[in-house]
């Protein structure tokens, strides 16, 4: 039996330090461009190959707070796909559900960073995905996924319903687009996305951030909860309304601090915290996960995790 079992894509992910660059923004608020020199050659601070995708995290970073996690995914019979076998396996991740896909590669991304903000260029490969036969567990995570991911879902409801087991959604890009994820989102435990991907979701731009949440559990989630950049995150469990500020720490790179705060969300409710102390979690493990490079180096431990929580006790949201 497992404590979680993540599901989603995963990369070979190439860092990029950029230096020589600008970014022009527009009137329109957050519709800013990467600005490069055309058809030059730009030196760069410096270049880090390491696994992305959003579930690959949540893997290694339950694991890493005490969780017995595994992991389905399909990586490429290819270098780059024996590189994420074995940094799973590395990091104690169960990876008895991966799938190698013999015919074509592994999905690889560049990820562009300028003054500690990011812009990911994505080739993902078309997968056929098709869903394991699962061993119980108490939660699984789903997260992003190519095009074809709707495949899956008959069976993952299925297995939910079957076992009792808890999701945490945080859906991609493809599956927000998608008109096939309400029934997902109505069997969460626990739904994230962002200030931006809720906007996208509901094509709704002119909604302040408690509409957007309110909207979000009408759909059914028990827990929703909203993450704003280094504006704080947010949290409505049906009864009340909760905003945490960020806890202060220096900013390098910000791949996958969403995916670090959701990941330690739902180890402080597995470990039977409360919405208040799991927002607590989450935002500690951001916080580290922001002052390196990648989205893994900085996933906390449980012991250190809850060393800066007992010595900061009065780290906690406040009703909103």
């Amino acid at each position: 039996m497992f404590d979680i079992i993540a599901i989603g894509d995963t990369s070979r992910d190439l860092f990029v330090g950029l230096k020589e660059a600008h970014v022009s923004c527009s009137i329109i608020p957050n519709k800013c461009q990467l600005m490069l020199n055309y058809a030059d050659k730009i030196p760069v601070t410096y270049v880090k190959k390491l696994i992305g995708g959003n579930s690959s995290n949540n893997a290694i970073g339950s694991r890493r707070l005490g969780m017995k996690s595994a992991y389905y995914t399909t990586i490429g019979n290819d270098d780059i796909g024996r590189e994420i076998f074995n940094e799973l396996k590395k990091e104690k991740v169960s990876t008895r559900y991966i799938a190698k896909d013999k015919k074509q590669e592994s999905n690889f991304s560049t990820i562009l960073n300028y003054k500690a903000e990011r812009t990911i260029l994505i080739y993902h490969i078309h997968r056929k995905y098709k869903l394991p036969q699962l061993d119980k567990s108490k939660w699984v995570y789903l997260s992003s996924m190519g095009k074809s991911c709707e495949s899956i879902y008959k069976d993952l409801i299925r297995y939910l319903k079957k076992y009792n087991a808890k999701l945490a959604f945080n859906p991609g890009t493809h599956q927000i687009r998608s008109k096939r994820i309400s029934k997902l989102i109505s069997m969460s435990e626990t739904f994230f996305l962002n200030k931006e991907e809720y906007q996208t979701l509901f094509n709704d731009y002119k909604s302040n951030i408690k509409q957007l949440m309110i909207k979000a559990k009408k759909l059914g989630p028990k827990i929703v909860v909203l993450t704003d950049g280094p504006k704080g995150s947010y949290c409505y469990d049906g009864y009340n309304f909760y905003f945490q500020k960020i806890y202060p720490a220096p900013i390098v790179e910000r791949t996958g601090v969403g995916d670090s705060y959701s990941t330690a969300f739902v180890a402080a409710l597995f470990y039977g915290k409360d919405v208040k102390e799991a927002m607590a979690w989450g935002t500690i493990n951001a916080a580290s996960v922001v002052q390196f490079i990648g989205p893994h180096q900085g996933l906390m431990h449980y012991s250190a995790l809850q060393k800066i929580v007992k010595r900061h006790p009065r780290f906690h949201p406040v009703k909103y």
